[in-house]
């Protein structure tokens, strides 16, 4: 577990830095649909990466209950001696 929390550690010192490298980079526009967004690159990079990780956690929730769920309906089909 503590390699997983060094990874996250290095991950967000690698998001910093890029961060601070391109922080001078022009606006970007974003259009989607019938909006239309004028923001920093770094903003739109960023921004990108939060809503990949907030995609990820939600997956990962749904797959860990449904697992929980089918251990549960396992152990009670079990019959304990």
């Amino acid at each position: 577990m503590q390699v997983f929390y060094w990874l996250i550690f290095l991950l967000v010192i690698g998001i910093a830095i890029f961060a601070v490298q391109n922080s001078s980079a022009p606006p970007v526009i974003i259009k989607f649909l019938l909006w239309k967004f004028e923001t920093s690159l770094v903003y739109s990079i960023l921004g990108s990466i939060v809503f990949g990780m907030i995609l990820t956690f939600l997956i990962w929730v749904q797959r860990a209950l449904r697992a929980s769920v089918r251990s549960k309906r396992a152990d009670q089909k079990v019959p304990s001696t």
